[in-house]
């Protein structure tokens, strides 16, 4: 799945983690300040951003992307190198450092619409008020320079999805190489051409879009946790406790520790079942593809057996699912309320703008659902376990080792394949 596409994975990915925790740990040691000797420096401490395109590209900003940059060219010229072999290094090395880029921009959009929510809020407030001074062209500068944002918005989302569709068939392309080069050795496996033809698909797709999801959480977090933590200076004392400091930061981080925890252990038995379930599917399946060219397969006992099997397996899932939806659903829906909730002592008290107000829901709903990646994400990391625990199977076989514990729970029964009693 993985060293089919990428350099000598294992190593690869280590060496990744490692390298990213050491680049972002220089720079925020001696890295951001550095770029005051070359003249970008930060800006001054208590001063706000510019709201609109100006934020893209004041100093710490253009010293971010060159650094970056030279992070990027150092790691990749790296294994560029080392695995000069590997036919697919321009796109698994190269094409994943674009991602992340993009990524990291999409985020830093995010923050310059948040930059920009306090002056409009305030704005739109002001209009409210008796005797207001607040004139027509006011709103429209200020709908304008969303409109900037907006437009490179729209242009890095394109461009992006673009280039995501030819890097995942890249990525497909090199596993359907793969697993074609040894043809004769797996055809003979069950659901090979499925394996080959939908589950490299898959794979590559829902791996990718959870490895974009997952840099993009961690990237907000570490855009957004430092305005959340300055935010809270307008916070008064929480319901029930009292006054905590940095109390938005905190709630935060614990509100979406228990989402995380609690989906995880609510929903612990569904990436099994979820496997089984593409296992009798096409247990079935193929006896009836069989049946078509035989006359003896298919036989209506044979048919029944199977189609009990699945429907016991999906029934089992549907059951479980019961419990998971109920739990996810409670979650999300007390997730809409809790900012408000921890809030109300501070607006009832008038110590925020509506601007600040518009600020901290952005803020705070940005760190909670990346907190919450597993939340969101659940349901597909799910059909992926599934999706990996085929092809991990269908390795396995091809390399003459033992199957994983859950294969092992498949015998064949009048050659059949269905679920062991």
């Amino acid at each position: 799945m993985f060293h089919s596409f990428f350099p000598q994975p294992k190593l690869f990915f280590s060496s990744l983690v490692v390298w990213t925790l050491l680049a972002i740990g220089v720079w925020y040691t001696v890295g951001a300040n550095f770029g005051a000797l070359i003249g970008l420096p930060p800006l001054p401490e208590g001063t706000d951003p510019p709201v609109g395109l100006g934020y893209f590209i004041t100093p710490d900003n253009i010293w971010f992307y060159t650094y970056f940059l030279l992070c990027t060219v150092i790691f990749g010229v790296f294994w560029q190198v080392k695995a000069k072999d590997n036919p697919w290094t321009n796109w698994s090395i190269w094409g994943s450092a674009f991602i992340i880029f993009s990524t990291y921009f999409s985020v830093q959009v995010s923050l310059a619409i948040n930059n920009w929510r306090r002056p409009f809020g305030d704005t739109l407030m002001g209009a409210f008020q008796p005797n207001s001074t607040v004139k027509v062209e006011n709103f429209f500068d200020l709908m304008l320079i969303f409109c900037q944002i907006a437009f490179i918005s729209v242009f890095v989302y394109v461009i992006t999805r673009f280039f995501v569709s030819h890097y995942v068939f890249r990525w497909r392309s090199a596993m359907n190489n793969y697993y074609m080069s040894l043809w004769t050795r797996v055809r003979h496996i069950e659901g090979a051409s499925q394996r080959v033809q939908e589950d490299t698909m898959r794979f590559a797709s829902i791996t990718e879009g959870l490895g974009v999801s997952l840099i993009d959480a961690v990237m907000t977090l570490v855009a957004f946790l430092p305005v959340l933590f300055a935010l809270s200076v307008h916070i008064g004392p929480m319901p029930f406790i009292g006054e905590i400091p940095h109390a938005l930061f905190w709630a935060a981080i614990l509100w979406s520790a228990f989402g995380t925890f609690l989906l995880a252990f609510v929903g612990i038995k569904l990436p099994g079942l979820e496997f089984r379930n593409q296992r009798v599917e096409a247990a079935y399946r193929k006896e009836l593809v069989y049946g078509e060219d035989d006359a003896t397969r298919a036989q209506p006992p044979t048919v029944r057996e199977l189609f009990d099997n699945v429907r016991s397996n999906y029934f089992r899932l549907y059951f479980h699912y019961l419990y998971f939806n109920v739990a996810r659903m409670f979650y999300i829906q007390a997730d809409n309320l809790f900012v408000y909730f921890i809030l109300v002592p501070t607006i009832v008290g008038g110590k925020i703008t509506y601007g600040i107000l518009q600020q901290i829901l952005t803020a705070f709903g940005q760190v909670s659902s990346s907190f919450q990646y597993l939340v969101n994400s659940w349901s597909t990391i799910i059909e992926l376990q599934s999706i990996h625990k085929r092809l991990r199977a269908f390795e396995a076989a091809i390399e003459g080792q033992e199957l994983p514990s859950i294969d092992r729970q498949f015998v064949e029964v009048g050659g059949n394949e269905e679920l062991a009693k």
